[in-house]
């Protein structure tokens, strides 16, 4: 788990992408804010077991801008030494490949937000995702689908924040690598925020799709990490719907 400061709207906050190390790549689990892509070049670049080897593929838990853009930079840098695999759920495929505009950043909105940013930043971002020549998307992924990252990552559907929206378990250490379905504040687990959230009694009840795994740490991308009781935790959750 990274921890990194990502600039949104001017504010800066903590987000947690997620790195996950096999024997020949390794594998990003959301790109960050625009920007965000050198952060996270730094911290592999300082891994020793990960700097030399390539980037297999990245997964987007969802399409928000946070997770979806520093995709632009990784398509353009990596992306050209060798092709990498995109993947996301076929709900919010039509926003990440450029077909439908993001659901809670409006045109005018999306637009101020890249005259903040450096112009070699948005105009990257403009190239590769607000224009894109190809599908960005190349693997859809499908509830209770076993990815072949990490000795196995088991996709869930969480839809509620996004109609895509995904969470994964990685089963060898009994982690949910949870995205926005769930949020860390101040110590407390908590489900998806209802300001930004699509569809919250949606939300709600995909946490009760959780209940379904023996978790024992879980990882979101607002809060950091969380151990113990994490089963109790969803339970409790997931009994207030």
């Amino acid at each position: 788990m990274l921890e990194i400061k990502m600039k949104l709207a001017g504010r800066m906050m903590p987000i947690h992408p997620v790195v996950l190390l096999d024997e020949e790549s390794w594998v990003l689990i959301d790109t960050g804010m625009i920007g965000n892509a050198e952060d996270i070049r730094a911290f592999v670049s300082v891994q020793e077991e990960i700097s030399k080897l390539p980037l297999k593929a990245v997964i987007l838990t969802h399409q928000d801008i946070d997770h979806i853009g520093g995709l632009s930079s990784f398509l353009e840098e990596e992306g050209k030494k060798r092709p990498f695999d995109v993947y996301a759920h076929e709900a919010d495929r039509a926003v990440i490949d450029g077909e439908a505009p993001l659901l809670k950043f409006p045109a005018d909105r999306l637009e101020a937000e890249l005259e903040a940013w450096p112009g070699s930043l948005s105009e990257q971002y403009k190239r590769v995702l607000g224009q894109p020549s190809r599908p960005i998307v190349t693997r859809l992924m499908a509830e209770r689908e076993i990815l072949p990252f990490g000795g196995g990552l088991t996709v869930i559907h969480t839809p509620g924040h996004t109609p895509g929206h995904v969470s994964l378990y990685h089963q060898a250490s009994k982690t949910l690598i949870a995205g926005d379905a769930l949020v860390i504040h101040n110590g407390e687990l908590l489900p998806s925020s209802p300001y930004s959230t699509v569809d919250m009694e949606q939300a709600l009840q995909s946490v009760k799709k959780l209940q379904a795994y023996d978790i024992e740490a879980v990882v979101c991308y607002h809060g950091g990490l969380l151990r113990g009781g994490i089963n109790k935790r969803i339970d409790k959750l997931a009994a207030l719907v």
